[in-house]
Parts: C-alpha cells; structure tokens; sequence
C-alpha cells in the first residue's frame, strides 16, 4: 500500500510527462548530428592541413624547378661565352698578320688594287670583331702598368718615364666587353738604383814615418 504524497521510484513527476517516441528519436537525431558535424570539421581541418601541405610542396618543386631554368641558362650562356672568346682568340693573331703587313708596306704599293682589297678585308675583319663587342686595350706611353691588362715583355730603364710606366705597346691586346681576351704586351720602366759610392781611402798614418 501506497502512502499518499510519496514518489515512487521510477515514476514520472506528476506534471511531467514521459518523452513520445518521436521526441526521443528527434533527441537522438540532434545528439548524432552534432557528433557527424564534428567528426566532418575534423575531417575538414585534417583535408586543409593536407593542401596546405600539398601546395607548400608544389611551391616547393616549382621554386626548384625555376632554379634549375636559371641555372641551366646561365651555364648555355656561359658556353656560348667561351665558345665565343675561344674563336675569336683564334682571329686576333690574323687580325696581327694583316696589321704588319698593311703597316710595313711601302707607300708605292699602297695604290694597288690587290693590296686595297687586302685592307678592305682586314677593315671587314675588324667591323665584324666589333660587332661581337670586341675592342682594342687602348694604351699610351706613360699609363701605368696594370697586371690586369698588360703582361709587362721587358723591364728597363727609360729616360723621362717613373718606375711602372709603360714605355712601349709590343703587341695590341683586346677585350670582349669587359673580359680580357688577350693582355697588351708591353715595355715597363723600371728605376735604376745609383751605384753605392765607393769608400775614401783611407790617409796611410804611417806615411811620413
């Protein structure tokens, strides 16, 4: 029996209804839906730091790959560069042998028709070197020696030059832009050092003795 006012166990409060069935599946959609909204943000943040790994990858690749272009490039010009300095090396000496020979002509030949067109060709050789930026070292008496672009021949004394002044060009040198494709050979001053004086001689004390 009962007592009135007392609450069993298990029972609902008065007032308090038990939940239908569709409320409890409602309920229980909410609880799961929370649970698929979470699991899918995890998932989304996961997928992020995945492209975000991929694309850092990717740049990385491509700011390798834009390296090796620059690099692959720089080494094609510079063996173009070489390739070119290494033939033009091979003119200079014939660009030497037309110089000689149109400068130790003697002037009654100079009119010739033969020895015109042998000074239109070295005049062409020249136009065509200097189309490539290849120009002569231009030196002068009394420059300074300079190892960078003169290879000194001969030290000797020079009246009226300082010590390391150049005294004569022997052979043209030539530059391809600012590379020396061969140095001017040159004559240098060089200081003479004043002999020692020799000693007084000495007054013989025993003279007179």
């Amino acid at each position: 029996m009962e007592e009135h006012g007392v609450q069993q166990p298990g029972t609902p409060e008065e007032g308090q209804a038990s939940p239908t069935p569709q409320e409890a599946a409602v309920a229980e959609a909410e609880v799961s839906l929370a649970e698929q909204l979470e699991a899918l943000k995890k998932e989304l943040e996961a997928a992020r730091a995945q492209a975000q790994e991929y694309l850092e990858g990717w740049q990385r690749e491509r700011a390798a790959f834009a390296n090796y272009r620059k690099r692959v490039e720089a080494e094609r010009a510079q063996f173009a560069a070489e390739a070119t300095a290494l033939f033009i090396r091979k003119l200079l000496p014939i660009l030497d042998d037309f110089e000689r020979a149109l400068q130790t002509l003697p002037d009654n030949l100079r009119h010739l028709t033969w020895v015109e067109g042998v000074a239109l060709i070295y005049r062409k050789l020249q136009l065509a070197l200097e189309s490539e930026g290849v120009q002569p070292i231009e030196v002068k008496p009394g420059d300074p020696f300079d190892p960078m672009l003169h290879e000194a021949v001969l030290y000797e004394p020079a009246a009226g030059f300082e010590d390391g002044q150049i005294v004569e060009e022997l052979q043209k040198g030539y530059k391809l832009g600012d590379r020396v494709l061969r140095p001017t050979l040159v004559k240098v001053a060089r200081k003479v050092e004043p002999a020692p004086e020799a000693p007084a001689d000495e007054p013989d004390g025993k003279a007179g003795a």
